[in-house]
């Protein structure tokens, strides 16, 4: 593919010195943590520096013509998101999930490399120098090279790594009449059948391996059997018994205190953006809770709280 020469003449500068430059790609990150979501643990992000982050846009929209993406994937992809992602699930009477642990961080330029190959890709042991030190990011000296959260590449080459896992899991589940969807790390089954997915988790387990992808774990504690008899979500979206996607009651009753709260006695800023945010979500997850609330509350104050812009 000779990508050291495409770079080298968008550079501007000799193969030499563009070599050079390309090895210390993995070491131009800023690196930070963040809390996760509803918990106290936190998630490593290692953000690249902004000539970095344009090499990585302009090879990795390059890369996006020759690598599909499953269909079954719906994260980072144009047209899918979560809501569409739970409704896959809605209207099935059984639910499993199970999560990959340190998903983006378990990935190597080995497991990128192998997918090229396997979709007929030639890459020279330059290109393999260059996709590895372009895409993935290095915690020290003696760390291996790995991809991070927070590189504008990543979402794009975490889904290719993933494809003909996606695709084997996607033809056994199928075979049992199991619906299967995967958000990032988030793997979502779903049937009418009873009992059948107490089989999954060992299809899950042999596709990693068969695909060469036994580095990515399976986060054995977050993987949940449930059914209509309990709450269900999917991607932080709740399934109803009616076979529909939901708010749910406590954030709908959250909500609802906040707007009555905010028409006594008014908020602040903080809050204000908070409940700008949480009546988007709710406007895109079940837009008849927000007309309901627009009734009960008056249009005017969600029409002002929707437009709030902290100067």
């Amino acid at each position: 593919m000779k990508l050291l020469d495409k770079i080298s003449d968008g550079l501007m500068l000799s193969k030499a010195d563009t070599k050079n430059y390309i090895s210390t790609i993995p070491r131009r990150y800023k690196v930070y943590t963040i809390k996760k979501r509803n918990s106290e643990e936190t998630r490593l992000i290692a953000h690249p520096s902004k000539p970095v982050k344009a090499l990585q846009r302009a090879f990795y929209s390059f890369f996006k013509e020759y690598i599909p993406v499953h269909e079954c994937a719906y994260a980072y992809q144009v047209g899918k998101n979560i809501k569409m992602n739970a409704e896959m699930h809605a209207k099935n009477d059984y639910l499993l999930k199970m999560d990959f642990k340190n998903f983006f961080l378990s990935i190597q330029p080995s497991h990128f490399i192998a997918v090229l190959n396997k979709h007929g890709i030639e890459i020279s042991k330059q290109d393999e120098f260059v996709l590895s030190n372009l895409f993935f990011w290095k915690s020290r000296t003696d760390s291996p090279l790995r991809l991070s959260i927070g590189a504008p590449s990543s979402p794009f080459i975490s889904n290719a790594v993933m494809y003909f896992f996606d695709k084997e899991l996607s033809v056994e589940c199928e075979k049992l009449n199991i619906t299967f969807t995967r958000y990032a790390d988030d793997l979502t089954f779903s049937t009418n059948k009873e009992k059948v997915l107490f089989d999954v988790v060992g299809l899950v387990k042999g596709a990693l391996k068969r695909n060469g992808l036994a580095k990515i774990k399976i986060n054995e504690k977050k993987t949940i059997f449930s059914s209509k008899k309990f709450n269900r979500h999917v991607t932080g979206v709740t399934l109803n018994n009616n076979g529909q996607v939901s708010l749910g009651r406590e954030k709908k009753r959250i909500i609802s205190a906040k707007l009555h709260d905010y028409k006594v006695n008014g908020m602040n800023e903080t809050g204000m953006l908070n409940l700008k945010g949480e009546l988007g979500f709710a406007k895109f997850i079940e837009p008849e809770f927000l007309e309901r609330m627009s009734k009960k509350y008056g249009e005017e104050v969600i029409k002002k709280i929707q437009k709030f812009n902290p100067a």
